[in-house]
């Protein structure tokens, strides 16, 4: 066995090394096809195909030049259509970049394509890259389809005075991600669009008119006719109050110690602060001059001596 593997060795050791004679006539054969070969049509090849290689880098960017210049036209006509259907500012421009967004994307892929380069590799790496990234950042995409739905929907604009979420103010702003309101002590509160999206929203300004709730405690043994009419004399002679429909006044419960009257009248939505916090100085000062008590609870002690 022994001797087998060095028979074995020294035979592929003489097959490694080569004669001066032989690496003579190598060399001679590699120079004799140098000096032979045909460079001229190697070079009509390497032009030709840098010719084709040029054409369609310049139809490339005549795609995508043209394509630019396509999506323009489309923005300007929804620009014409969406003015023309008053659509609110915001909602028009989310559309406008989504439109955009998709059409460049699609422009650049036919682009890449005319060039001869595979994309659906890249397709399937953006496809990879846009599903982890949409895992990590699950919250932050529904906050975006939340601010799609409000720019859909729109259960309030910029400017109402709302209240959602615990929080009430004037909006001031509608994000993609979330909803920025002004409360009256000039706080401002970002509010998650996610989160608007799905609650309870109470939108005051959008109703053009409100009603103002008054509750006024009179004494018992007062007239509730008189109140009644010094009460309905009040609100006619402010004119921000609305005579249609009319206001009224009932009495509406038989407390222990008052009786209670609910005072209801229509405004403005812009006026309805105004009206409630005037009227309420007024029933104060005036009711008292007609007579009428405000009641408000008492006590009677007896004391008795043994």
């Amino acid at each position: 066995m022994f001797t087998l593997l060095q028979t074995e060795t020294a035979a592929t050791t003489e097959s490694l090394i080569v004669p001066d004679s032989v690496q003579k006539a190598q060399m001679a054969d590699a120079i004799e096809k140098i000096t032979t070969t045909d460079y001229s049509e190697l070079l009509s090849h390497l032009a030709t195909q840098g010719c084709w290689i040029l054409l369609k880098i310049a139809l490339a960017l005549l795609i995508y030049l043209v394509g630019k210049c396509i999506t323009k036209w489309i923005i300007k006509l929804m620009n014409k259509g969406l003015k023309r259907r008053n659509v609110d500012a915001s909602l028009a421009s989310f559309l406008r970049s989504m439109v955009q967004v998709v059409m460049m994307f699609m422009i650049i892929i036919v682009a890449v394509q005319t060039m001869g380069i595979n994309t659906s590799s890249f397709i399937a790496l953006f496809a990879s890259a846009g599903l982890a990234v949409g895992m990590a950042l699950s919250g932050t995409l529904q906050n975006f389809a939340g601010g799609v739905i409000l720019l859909l929907l729109r259960p309030y604009r910029v400017g109402d005075y709302i209240s959602a979420q615990g929080q009430s103010g004037t909006v001031a702003e509608i994000g993609m991600f979330s909803t920025k309101i002004n409360t009256v002590d000039n706080r401002v509160i970002y509010i998650p669009n996610s989160a608007i999206s799905t609650s309870i929203i109470d939108n005051y300004s959008q109703p053009k008119t409100r009603r103002v709730d008054w509750t006024i405690s009179i004494a018992y043994g007062d007239s509730v006719e008189v109140a009644r009419e010094q009460i309905l004399k009040l609100l006619a002679a402010d004119g921000r109050v609305l005579t249609d429909p009319a206001a009224v006044v009932f009495v509406s419960e038989l407390g222990n110690a008052c009786v209670k009257l609910s005072v209801r009248a229509w405004v403005k939505g812009a006026d309805y602060w105004d009206v409630f916090f005037a009227l309420n100085e007024l029933f104060y000062t005036e009711l008292p001059k007609s007579g009428i008590r405000f009641a408000y609870p008492k006590m009677d002690v007896n004391v008795i001596n043994k």
